[in-house]
Parts: structure tokens; sequence; C-alpha cells
């Protein structure tokens, strides 16, 4: 049973997230919460596998609650509830841990799946606004392109940073891949090998770089300067 908490300050929204997954065999509503501190003090006293987190709530907001939750519980999976305004505050809070966002917007299917994606271990990447968001602030937000083809200069080569060094070339190049918001079959499909094989990469490449999901990897990659945006 995956049991979710439900952050938001709009009672309406919580009541719609409610009925949408309280529908779902195999998920149960753990509790909610209207403001951030609550949700800390839901996350203490319910232990939910999963959070829905609204960032902008009138006290403690979002963003801050992300923090003190994955601080104090890091087995609580953090997903940010988000419109397309929010980019800023989105980024923060994966930098704070979270293990992705999910448009407002979504439809029930969409919801259920990410809850059931995040609770399973894996990082939620929304295609719509992952790029956009990543960029936005790691640069000027534009089409990124490896690190190895920005650092030529002259001819030569500058290696990446240490934090990657670890890194086969293969992997570098998964990384690269999954900073454009690609799935595991997408980037197999690109490098003509399996998903499987994939799979392998991506985890390898988590513990190397010491992050748990996909969404810390990417920021990573960017902090790093493995991927940089273009201009």
């Amino acid at each position: 049973m995956i049991r979710v908490g439900l952050v938001d300050d709009q009672a309406m929204v919580r009541v719609g997230l409610r009925m949408i997954l309280e529908a779902e065999p195999g998920i149960e509503i753990a509790g909610e919460a209207s403001d951030g501190a609550d949700a800390v003090a839901l996350v203490r006293d319910h232990a939910p596998d999963v959070v829905l987190m609204d960032i902008r709530m009138p006290g403690m907001d979002g963003l801050a609650a992300t923090e003190e939750v994955l601080a104090a519980h890091p087995g609580t999976r953090v997903v940010i509830l988000t419109t397309f305004d929010d980019d800023e505050y989105v980024y923060r809070a994966l930098r704070a841990g979270a293990s992705g966002f999910l448009l407002k917007s979504a439809d029930g299917d969409t919801l259920v799946n990410a809850v059931q994606v995040v609770a399973g271990g894996e990082a939620l990447l929304a295609p719509e606004v992952t790029r956009a968001v990543i960029e936005r602030f790691a640069g000027r937000g534009a089409e990124p392109e490896p690190a190895s083809a920005a650092a030529e200069t002259d001819g030569e080569y500058t290696p990446p940073p240490e934090a990657v060094g670890d890194l086969s070339e293969r992997e570098v190049e998964v990384l690269q891949l999954m900073a454009r918001g690609m799935s595991n079959q997408e980037i197999a499909q690109e490098l003509w090998v399996s998903a499987t094989t994939v799979k392998t990469h991506v985890s390898h490449i988590l513990t190397k770089l010491g992050v748990r999901d996909r969404v810390q990897a990417v920021v990573e990659a960017y902090d790093s300067g493995i991927v940089l945006p273009r201009g």
C-alpha cells in the first residue's frame, strides 16, 4: 500500500487529489496539510511514502517544508505540485532533494502514475517543463550541449570536472541525454542499446555521483559543467 500525504493551502485542490487517489487500489491517504509547518508535522506523525507538495503557501512555503521533510525523513519522497510560472521555486525544490514535479493541470491517470513511479524509487521528470526549469537556472535556457563540445578552445579539450571524473565515456553520454529530458527507452533508441543496459548505466551514474534519483543527477550534470546550455 502506498501512503500519500497531500499538502496544499486550497481545500478544493486537496479534495480533488484525495478523490482521484483513493479510487485507486493500492493507494491510501495518510493525511493532509494546508501549509509547510503542518506538512512537516504530517510526515513526522504519519510517515507517508510520498508527499504531494504545493510550493506557494502562506507561512512556511513548500520549498522550506521540502528541505525540512527530507532532512528529517529521507525515506519520504516529495513531488512538487506546480504551474508553469513556478519554475524558480521548482528548481530550488529539486536542489533540496524533491523527486520531481507534477503540473496541477495533470489528469487523474498522470497523477496516479506519478505517485506509483515515485513510490517505486524512480524520479518524476515531466517533459513539459523539466528542461526549461533546469536550463533556465543553469544558464540562459537554450538547448544544452555536452561540456566536451563547449570546452573545446583552439582544438584543445578540457576534461569534465572532478565531480564527474569517475563516470565512463558511455555514462557521460547517458547523463547528457538524461539532461535533455529523455526517458530510458528514448536513450536506448538514441544509443542503439537495450533499455536494460540504459537502466544499468543510470544506476551506476547515481551511485558514482552520490545522488538518489535521476532528477538530482541532471541537476548535478549542470552544476558540475558536464552539460552546458548553448550560448
